[in-house]
Formats: C-alpha cells, sequence, structure tokens
C-alpha cells in the first residue's frame, strides 16, 4: 500500500474528526452525526493501515485520533467521587424516601409483633420454660445479655457486628425478589430474637436495663434493617405488578435503586456498629447512651426527609441516571 497516497486520500477527514473532537459539547446534531460517521472511518482507517503498513508514526496519529473520538463518542467516565456523590445526596435517600410506606410498615408491623410475643412470654411462665432451663435464662438476664456488649474488643466487635449486619440487610434485600418470602422470614426471626430477649428480660424485672441497652444502636440498626426488608418487599410486589412498565424493565429500574440501598446501608450499619461497640457496652449513663442513639436515628430520618424529598421532586426515583444507547440523530 503505498502510505502517501493513503494519507493524502484520508488527512482530510482525520483533520475534520479532530476538529470535531475538540469543539467538545459545542457540536449541533448534524456534526454530532458527523463526528460517529468520521470516527467509525477512521477505526476502519487504523485497521487498514496496522494490516498493510509499518508506519509507527501514521498507526500512533491513528490510534489517538481514534481513541480521543470513542471518548467524544460514548462519553468518558465520570469521577469516580461524583458517583459516590451521587448515591449519598440523591440515589439512597431518594429510594428510602420513595419506598418509606414499605420499610415504615415493616418497621411497625414488626415491631407489634415483638411488643406481642414479649408480653406473651412474660405473662405465661410455661413459655419461658420452653425457651430454655431456669439456669439458662437466669445466666442470660443476669450476665449474658449485658456481658455480650464488652466481652471482646470494641473495635473487633464493631467490625464483626457491622460486617454481619452488612450481609443480613442485604441478604434480606435481595432474596425479596423470590416474591418477597425470605425477606419477611428474615424479618419475623429478627423481630423473634428481639421479643424473647426483652420478654425474658422484663419478666425479671429488667426492663430498663434492655431498653438501656438495645436502644442505643438498635434505633439505627433496625431503622437499617427495615429499609432493607422494605426494598426487598418492593422487589417482590415489582415481580407480582410491575405496573405500566414491562416487567424486565420494572425489575431492572428497582434492582439498579436497591443497589443504591445496598450501598446507603453499608455506611448506616456502619455507624450504628460503631455505636454497638464503643458506646453501648462502655457509656455507663444509660440517658447518654440513649441520647447518642437518639442523635443517630433523628440524624438519619432528616437526612433521608431532606435529600429525598428534594430527589423525588427532581423526578429522580434513584435508578441509575439515564444515559443513552443510541448515537445522537439530527433533527
Amino acid at each position: 500500500m503505498d502510505v502517501d497516497a493513503y494519507v493524502a486520500a484520508h488527512n482530510a477527514e482525520w483533520l475534520r474528526l479532530e476538529y470535531l473532537i475538540n469543539r467538545g459539547g459545542k457540536l449541533t446534531g448534524t456534526e454530532a452525526d458527523e463526528l460517529v460517521e468520521l470516527y467509525q472511518r477512521a477505526a476502519t482507517h487504523l485497521s487498514v493501515v496496522r494490516s498493510a503498513s509499518p508506519d509507527p508514526a501514521l498507526i500512533g496519529r491513528l490510534s489517538s485520533l481514534v481513541s480521543r473520538a470513542r471518548a467524544a463518542v460514548g462519553g468518558a467516565n465520570a469521577p469516580l467521587w461524583r458517583d459516590l456523590f451521587r448515591i449519598v445526596t440523591v440515589s439512597f435517600p431518594g429510594t428510602v424516601y420513595r419506598t418509606r410506606f414499605w420499610w415504615i410498615g415493616c418497621a411497625v408491623i414488626g415491631n407489634l409483633f415483638s411488643l406481642v410475643f414479649a408480653i406473651w412470654i412474660v405473662n405465661n411462665p410455661e413459655v419461658q420454660a420452653s425457651i430454655g432451663t431456669p439456669h439458662q435464662i437466669q445466666q442470660l438476664v443476669d450476665h449474658d445479655f449485658a456481658n455480650y456488649y464488652t466481652e471482646h474488643d470494641a473495635g473487633a466487635f464493631a467490625f464483626q457486628v457491622w460486617v454481619n449486619n452488612v450481609w443480613v440487610a442485604a441478604l434480606g434485600l435481595t432474596s425479596g425478589i423470590l416474591l418477597g418470602a425470605p425477606t419477611l422470614y428474615m424479618l419475623y426471626m429478627n423481630q423473634k430474637v428481639i421479643a424473647i430477649n426483652g420478654g425474658l428480660l422484663a419478666a425479671h424485672g429488667k426492663t430498663e436495663l434492655f431498653f438501656g441497652l438495645i436502644l442505643p444502636h438498635g434505633m439505627l440498626e433496625l431503622t437499617a434493617v427495615y429499609v432493607a426488608c422494605g426494598m426487598g418487599l418492593k422487589l417482590g410486589w415489582t415481580v407480582i405488578d410491575p405496573g405500566r412498565r414491562p416487567r424486565g424493565q420494572a425489575l431492572a429500574e428497582e434492582g439498579r435503586a436497591a443497589m443504591s440501598i445496598v450501598l446507603g446501608l453499608i455506611g448506616v450499619l456502619l455507624v450504628s456498629g460503631a455505636i454497638e461497640g464503643f458506646v453501648t457496652g462502655y457509656v455507663h449513663t444509660t440517658w447518654l447512651r440513649i441520647g447518642i442513639g437518639v442523635v443517630a436515628e433523628i440524624f438519619f430520618l432528616a437526612y433521608v426527609w431532606y435529600f429525598g424529598r428534594k430527589a423525588i421532586a427532581a423526578g429522580d426515583r434513584g435508578d441509575a441516571p439515564d444515559v443513552p444507547d443510541l448515537a445522537p440523530t439530527a433533527a
């Protein structure tokens, strides 16, 4: 192949492509179409030159041109911090706010169940006996429940709690696609454990101890669990009733929004884990322990309501931002 003749034949196209690339976002519709067409031609030219010409300078020039054109056509990747900022200020709070009736429902129904179950345990010694032997129950009431928060190194305990809670939340959320049945079971087991511990301590006159140790971290931790379960049930209901959207599209959109919930809850559960590891067992003033938990809970709810309402008002559903799959076309 005559390299000089090939360059002479196509150099004007390459210069025009470089000009369009340098104009960036100022292109008209016609120029955008031209950019795509010239990019495809340049890619073909590069392939021809690589196979027929050993000229490294020409190959380098065309490689750089095609690479820059590809970025201009497909769009450059946004910085990671911008994606994280969007998750924190838009996707996560927007999705939590949009699904608020699902997770608030989980919280109300779950805690009513725990309350009724705990009262049943308190008023029925035979139920208490079915849970454990008198020695086991006394050990739990007098030692194990309180010692659980201090028997391990605070940092290691906080990390362990964080990892476990993230796993539980992610499992409850993602398994919701199975029509919500695993999510409901996980919520039931979680509330059952709370009821058993609360009922046994209340039956032995230690209700204050129970709430004094469970509330500091439990308010934020349980809220995170309810948010995960609420989103899981929303996914399950989307399978049953996708609304006006095709079922595949609805599941894809809700699934992407659910992933923002998972990412956001990692941070929320990190805070609750830190409170459980460094506050619950080590701050000995009950009102101060609970006060720290109340502040964390209020801050989270205020954050969700402020940024979530703002996101929904802007028409954002917590899904990934729309990215066109087709090349721009002139009107």
